[in-house]
């Protein structure tokens, strides 16, 4: 068997302090400048809630621990690339909020009232903090989270 360089593992962390949550605005890519929950691509050799704990830890200083898994993102690029991303719920443990300065411009506590009002906040966020984390568990029609990304194909499947 071998490599599947089209199909991609990302993840994500939904980080909660005082009811507050971490997010971060990223220097490059699709989500530059928008507010976003810290994430990254599974590397080889760790697993999935390893993965998360190491992105939330590199992008904002902040210790986490996984409490559950909140949902997944399931996208295709292009028509070509399978892109996944499995979002965790996680609380603070420890550390000091730091933006790394090479990826993230920016990160921060928000509430979720600061975050479903600014036009800035990614499509994910209203998604798992908003009403809609209430009412759909999943998108049944494609989302568009922004022409500039190159989907043909974009669901969430919200697990709360």
């Amino acid at each position: 068997m071998g490599k599947r360089p089209n199909v991609w593992l990302a993840v994500s962390g939904i980080v909660e302090d005082n009811d507050r949550w971490l997010v971060v605005k990223k220097n490059y890519g699709g989500l530059k400048g928008k507010w976003s929950f810290p994430a990254g691509f599974v590397e080889e050799g760790e697993t999935i809630d390893e993965a998360v704990k190491r992105e939330v830890l590199e992008e904002t200083g902040i210790i986490a621990e996984v409490t559950g898994v909140a949902g997944i993102r399931s996208g295709v690029i292009k028509q070509s690339i399978s892109d996944n991303m499995i979002v965790f719920k996680l609380k603070v443990v420890g550390g000091e909020l730091q933006a790394q300065e090479e990826e993230i411009s920016e990160a921060c506590f928000q509430s979720t009232q600061s975050l479903l009002n600014d036009p800035d906040s990614s499509l994910m966020i209203p998604y798992f903090l908003g009403d809609s984390a209430n009412q759909e568990r999943f998108s049944v029609q494609d989302l568009n989270p922004g022409n500039h990304f190159g989907y043909s194909k974009y669901k969430i499947f919200n697990l709360y």
